[in-house]
């Protein structure tokens, strides 16, 4: 038995036969070529073609409710139409009359050094966006195919490394785990793989190609890997998973049950959503209402600006379908690592500390209030609320309500109804924090963000692997501000939700529930274990 030791990507354990992925090869004819022109023309057509696919990735993603797929690939197709990489191949082939894939290479690599060289964490990872474009490419120039399968019989697959598109093309059907040699906790590949609701270990450096054919065990939940496991470790692995089943089974019966601790403390859970086709995991998972419908997946899904009845659409059955359920829509943050290119918004050496989120809906009026509109409209159908991201100063919360306010006494004049709703206030900068109570006194609720909140409070880029061991989010000063923010907001009457992946740590539930927060907002997954979780609590004791 062979026991490999790698960095858990999402939970669960299997037990099955593995096949080796081995990526393709490419042999790049350097040639001469004196006819430039026909070279570039073969490479425009490559270009199209591989953004035509990432459409159709695209679009597939968003019917399968798989809003970071559709991100992803969203976001690629803007880099493709990106005209410094576009001008950079164009330039090597006129200047060396090589072929177009040779071209393709040297540009692509070249962006990809240049991109891995900015100080900005957000940025450099776009290096491995533009490789994975690269191989796409140069498949499309040569004839070649990087789909990976193995027939119609499960199996655990295996790799040294998945490109976003080689896991969004996987029949999910039959791959049990995936195990890679390499991998990394914050591409989109991974992103994606931990989408496939299947257990993923990442940086398992001594896993080879040898294991091909031989069976396996994954544990997702501890990062490990065994190969030919012996009888005494399949023994203990079939124990597991049937206690993940018994698990499972006993969070099922839980759905139509208060959640409310043992000493009559009720608190609410919501669910976290990124488009309408996401309402029936809220349903699924018996979730009180949805605590955070990210609106930016209107806005990355195409390659214009969404009509204000797109929107209206979009935002009216979500609350239609959650009534009599409250439905908290966040205005669109975009900008740092979300790219827009109709926005045009500037190049920036530190992204995530610059034009993004509210600044950029006040900064572009018309924008804004294009959303705020279609929000408006959608109030008559059901519970709605609005929620502005990264307020950082009163007067900031008092321009997006002056410019509701103005949207309001448009559609008035126009006739439409506009029924009744909230404001609330994203809690996820140390400013927001220390100015709490001003920003209660001018909302309904206050929403506590503590992916950014934890990131700005230790000036460390939480999606930067190199910073795992410094990136701490039960630190004293988050628990602290997270504390500060309950208060404040109760002082003034205003609702205090936590939302972010700190709201589903179970470690953390008893703390905030003593804190007294009054809901969390959560994965919808991990809304019935956090139900059961608090109805074992006694906050009497």
């Amino acid at each position: 038995m062979l026991k490999i030791e790698g960095k858990s990507l999402s939970q669960g354990a299997v037990i099955g036969k593995v096949r080796f992925y081995r990526e393709t090869q490419y042999d790049i004819d350097e040639g001469d070529y004196e006819d430039s022109d026909a070279e570039i023309e073969k490479f425009e057509r490559a270009m199209e073609a591989v953004k035509e696919h990432k459409w159709a990735l695209a679009n597939a993603a968003e019917v399968n409710s798989d809003i970071e797929g559709s991100l992803v690939f969203a976001s690629h197709v803007a880099l493709l139409e990106d005209k410094g990489l576009i001008h950079r191949v164009e330039e090597y082939i006129r200047a060396m009359k090589k072929s177009a894939e040779f071209c393709v290479k040297i540009g692509f690599d070249e962006v990809a050094d240049d991109i891995r060289s900015l100080p900005d964490p957000y940025i450099m990872r776009r290096s491995d966006d533009i490789l994975e474009l690269e191989k796409e490419v140069l498949e499309e120039l040569m004839g070649t195919s990087s789909t990976i399968s193995f027939g119609k019989e499960p199996y655990i697959l295996a790799a040294y490394d998945l490109t976003a598109s080689e896991v969004a093309r996987l029949d999910r059907r039959y791959v049990l785990a995936i195990m890679l040699k390499e991998g990394n906790l914050n591409t989109h590949a991974s992103i994606l793989a931990k989408g496939l609701g299947i257990p993923c270990v990442i940086r398992a450096e001594t896993l080879s190609a040898a294991c091909d054919g031989q069976e396996a065990i994954v544990d997702g939940t501890n990062g490990l890997v065994f190969i030919k496991p012996d009888d005494e470790t399949v023994n203990e692995y079939d124990k597991i998973m049937k206690e993940n089943k018994k698990f499972t089974d006993s969070l099922m019966r839980l759905k139509g049950k208060m959640t409310v601790t043992k000493d009559g403390r009720e608190v609410r859970l919501y669910a976290d959503i990124a488009n309408p086709y996401d309402i029936q995991m809220v349903f699924d998972n018996d979730a009180t209402g949805i605590g955070l419908f990210r609106s930016d997946y209107l806005f990355l899904k195409d390659r214009d600006y969404p009509s204000e009845d797109e929107q209206y659409l979009a935002y009216r059955k979500v609350v239609e379908d959650m009534s009599p359920g409250s439905v908290i829509i966040r205005t669109v943050d975009i900008g740092s690592d979300k790219s827009v290119p109709y926005l045009q918004l500037p190049n920036e050496a530190n992204p995530a500390l610059g034009m993004r989120a509210v600044r950029v809906s006040l900064t572009r009026r018309d924008f804004f209030k294009v959303q705020l509109r279609a929000m408006l409209r959608a109030t008559t159908y059901g519970n709605l609320r609005i929620l502005f991201p990264m307020i950082t100063s009163i007067s900031e919360l008092k321009e997006c309500k002056e410019i509701l306010g103005e949207c309001e006494e448009e559609l008035r004049k126009e006739h439409v109804v506009i029924g009744n709703y909230l404001i609330g206030v994203m809690i996820e900068t140390p400013a927001s924090v220390f100015i709490a109570d001003q920003l209660a006194a001018e909302s309904d609720f206050l929403s506590i963000g503590t992916n950014d909140l934890t990131q700005f409070t230790l000036a460390i880029d939480r999606q930067n692997p190199n910073l795992d061991r410094f990136f701490d989010p039960h630190h004293p000063a988050i628990i602290e501000q997270i504390r500060m923010t309950i208060e404040a907001g109760h002082r003034h009457g205003s609702l205090v939700l936590i939302c972010g992946e700190l709201a589903e740590d179970a470690s953390m539930t008893e703390t905030f529930m003593r804190m007294g927060v009054d809901g969390l907002s959560v994965t919808p997954q991990a809304v019935l274990p956090l139900r059961q979780k608090i109805r074992e609590l006694d906050l009497s004791v």
